[in-house]
């Protein structure tokens, strides 16, 4: 299930814990969407119904179980801390969990990691979809020039089969009407091919402007691995 790359998932037992985060959200511009579920609700978790998850406000015998199943999922996770002893329990269950603790100010924080955590999110997912468009263009450049490497051994063979076929007509009395039906289908289906063969110029220059694209494409990345070293 596909969802907006800025969905929060809130998992509390105490109602007003979540209402209290979306309330102090209300002021910013950008706004997530928010799910919000009970501790015991969210034995098996979807990965891909959320961003980032923020656990509060658990009773403490869901709270193991809550951190296991968000243990396996790649997602940041920000457990919001009351001075209890829960914490102890967070850095021994879930090792990526962020731990911020509920004190002075502890809203705006929240906001400011949270907000983090949805803009590398949503940088993640361009860089994939930037993978995956450089992929296909790869797939049709591979595929054209190809294509274009065969033209000249296809525009011999249809030059033979025109030939052929215009010296057979040149003799029209030594075929039946059939025949020559025949032959002038082939011709005909013959010259619509060469015509299809002739478009294929301007396959050459899109070709080059795709290559030029994969290989921008190529160096930017490289740039970027090179600048996060």
């Amino acid at each position: 299930m596909k969802v907006d790359l800025r969905t929060v998932l809130i998992i509390s037992d105490d109602p007003e814990f979540a209402r209290t985060i979306m309330a102090r959200w209300q002021s910013e511009n950008n706004m997530p969407s928010f799910t919000v579920m009970k501790g015991d609700l969210c034995q098996k978790l979807d990965a891909d119904s959320f961003e980032v998850a923020i656990v509060g406000a658990v009773r403490p015998t869901v709270l193991v179980p809550v951190l296991k199943a968000l243990e396996p999922l790649p997602k940041p996770v920000l457990f919001i801390w009351d001075g209890g002893q829960a914490v102890e329990t967070v850095r021994g269950s879930q090792l990526r969990a962020m731990v911020l603790r509920q004190q002075a100010g502890w809203l705006d924080a929240l906001v400011l990691v949270v907000s983090e955590a949805l803009r590398h999110c949503e940088t993640l997912a361009r860089a994939i979809r930037v993978e995956e468009a450089n992929v296909l263009l790869k797939r049709q450049a591979t595929l054209g020039r190809y294509i274009l490497e065969m033209r000249h051994s296809l525009n011999n063979a249809l030059t033979s089969v025109l030939g052929n076929a215009e010296l057979l007509l040149l003799e029209p009395e030594t075929l039946s009407a059939g025949a020559r039906s025949q032959i002038e289908t082939v011709r005909n289906m013959a010259l619509r091919m060469h015509e299809i063969l002739q478009r294929f110029s301007s396959l050459e220059k899109e070709l080059t402007v795709i290559e030029r694209q994969i290989e921008k494409a190529s160096t930017s990345k490289a740039l970027k691995a090179a600048s996060t070293t």
